[in-house]
């Protein structure tokens, strides 16, 4: 019953509320109340139509005057939600291509200005990504998800490097978010709900002036292990420190080699 219910709710309510947000963003010219209308109208009603109770820890790190790429760990689609209401700024997310057609939410993000980014061609890649730098050079921020896929089962996949060109290219803070609880509320490809606690926690702002231009890597692994160690913390399952920078060309998997250490 709750399955059902919770289907009917983000169906519907994402139509009411597709509409809204055009609106708004009619009434206002300006394309940020769109995201208000996502963070305070479209968001508290899917968590509650789920069951979620939401706590944030970290919020002080959130800064709304500060372009900031926020960076975060994916288990369930009902983050989304979940990450409009913790980090309460104007962002806009870094998606998948494929969401772009489905309605309603698909529609709501290219409209709003959000960023669609095709994986499977290279150079559409790196336009989707220069546009993201774009509008970090116009003052907005940006959420994504390295991993670019849903973990399965809760650990940290390896991150994708090209999100940390971005980071690396615009020169803003990244900060780790990470969210616990909404792969068991919501699993991977299910819509089988299970009421129960999303945890966020926005770490602290990583400043990316320290870490040279192509230093994809560095990076990514900097904040993969932020982000594994707040997993934990909230009694997440963490993630393989070794294997932290996905394979070209594919999402989740990793054969690189353990980064080099030295003796003492």
């Amino acid at each position: 019953m709750r399955k059902l219910f919770c289907m009917f709710v983000a169906v519907v309510w994402s139509a009411v509320c597709f509409p809204l947000s055009i609106l708004a963003m009619v009434v206002t010219l300006n394309s940020a109340s769109s995201v208000w209308v996502a963070r305070e109208l479209w968001s508290p009603v899917l968590l509650w139509a789920g069951g979620a109770k939401l706590e944030v820890i970290g919020r002080e790190n959130v800064d709304p005057n500060r372009p900031t790429i926020y960076v975060a760990n994916h288990q369930s689609t009902i983050d989304i939600p979940a990450h409009f209401l913790a980090v309460p700024v104007p962002f806009r997310y870094v998606a998948k291509s494929q969401l772009k057609w489905v309605p309603f939410i698909g529609w709501f993000l290219a409209l709003a200005g959000h960023v669609f980014i095709n994986r499977t061609n290279r150079a559409k890649a790196i336009a989707s990504l220069d546009a993201a730098s774009a509008k970090i050079r116009g003052g907005k921020s940006i959420f994504l998800y390295p991993e670019g896929t849903r973990s399965p089962d809760g650990r940290i996949l390896p991150f994708k490097k090209g999100p940390f060109a971005l980071a690396l290219k615009s020169r803003v803070p990244v900060v780790p978010v990470t969210i616990e609880g909404s792969g068991k509320l919501m699993p991977k490809n299910s819509w089988n709900i299970t009421p129960g606690p999303i945890r966020v926690k926005v770490g602290k702002p990583i400043d990316t002036t320290g870490f040279a231009e192509d230093d994809r890597e560095g990076l990514a692994r900097a904040v993969r292990e932020v982000i594994i160690a707040d997993s934990l913390s909230l009694g997440g399952l963490g993630g393989d420190l070794d294997h932290a920078v996905a394979d070209a060309g594919v999402e989740g998997v990793s054969t690189s080699r353990p980064r080099a250490t030295t003796s003492p």
